[in-house]
């Protein structure tokens, strides 16, 4: 993917921190929850009695929020340069490494370190870490 910079303003990724901002201290003042995505997912592939309305309409808004980004601007087109098997590795690894970290990067990076969470803060530096050095091994050593 790459990133179209001559047309890049601030006001859209602003507008979208801000709502995300929002979103999560809503989610923790009337619900008392860490909008931490795989957790929320997670919940809803074991669910318990009471717990699903939330769950699911936090995932549903999630999906729905393109339609409505589409208002605003279109959708940029992704490019994938990986094939099948690649995507299918990186995904059990996301995956893996979301159940082995206790949580992901919305649940620690934005709402754990908004806390002061030292847990978080080892778990954002870990993953921030692990990406930087994937995409130098990917496009510098490997490809």
């Amino acid at each position: 993917m790459n990133m179209d910079w001559i047309n890049f303003t601030m006001w859209m990724p602003l507008a979208g921190g801000l709502l995300i901002g929002l979103a999560v201290t809503i989610l923790l003042y009337f619900n008392g929850r860490i909008a931490g995505v795989s957790g929320i997912l997670g919940g809803l592939l074991k669910p318990t009695k009471g717990d699903i309305g939330w769950r699911a309409a936090f995932i549903s808004g999630l999906m729905i929020s393109s339609f409505v980004y589409l208002i605003a601007s279109p959708l940029p087109v992704p490019t994938i340069d990986a094939d099948t098997t690649t995507l299918i590795i990186a995904g059990v690894m996301v995956g893996f490494g979301t159940r082995y970290g206790s949580g992901c990067t919305s649940g620690h990076g934005v709402c754990g370190l908004s806390r002061g969470s030292p847990r978080s803060f080892v778990a954002t530096i870990s993953f921030m870490g692990a990406g930087v050095l994937t995409v130098y091994f990917v496009k510098h050593l490997i490809g």
